[in-house]
């Protein structure tokens, strides 16, 4: 995985249009509101849905759990930016403390179909009845900074 500060345009293309990036120049997508998030405050997936509840403001019905966290991310109304970039520094801290990798890539494959289902949101809308209200259309990158152990995990990802 090449980091997006030096990687040529074509490179950066073919990496950017994977869910879940590695990068050390996260403001190279300006055009996308960074939310950025230390890692280090995401040692356990309990601490990792705390964190996150708290900084995107999660409706008060959110469980603390991988389906809960599913469907908040899947909703997003309630953010007015159209485009996220989810950063976290720190990396080498994400998840540390989970015992289970298998934990740690169930949570990445999720991240990653949530930002797929967004792409399609257009054509989703299409299919669905006129009456149905889904929640605004979303462009939804996660971006972590370098890191071995990122490394390791999303490599299947690339």
């Amino acid at each position: 995985i090449k980091p997006l500060s030096s990687i040529t345009f074509a490179d950066f293309l073919n990496q950017f249009m994977n869910n879940l990036i590695i990068t050390t120049s996260p403001q190279l997508l300006d055009d996308y509101s960074m939310i950025e998030i230390d890692a280090k405050k995401c040692r356990t997936l309990r601490e990792f849905y705390e964190t996150l509840s708290e900084t995107l403001h999660f409706p008060d019905y959110f469980g603390f759990n991988m389906d809960s966290f599913d469907e908040v991310m899947n909703d997003l109304s309630w953010i007015e930016d159209e485009r996220l970039l989810i950063y976290f520094k720190n990396s080498a801290e994400f998840l540390i403390n989970e015992r289970s990798d298998d934990k740690v890539n169930a949570l990445l494959d999720l991240l990653d179909a949530t930002c797929e289902d967004w792409k399609w949101m257009d054509e989703e809308l299409e299919e669905e009845e006129e009456d149905v209200e889904l929640p605004p259309k979303k462009e939804l990158i996660i971006g972590f900074s370098p890191s071995d152990r990122m490394n390791t995990f999303l490599a299947d990802f690339q």
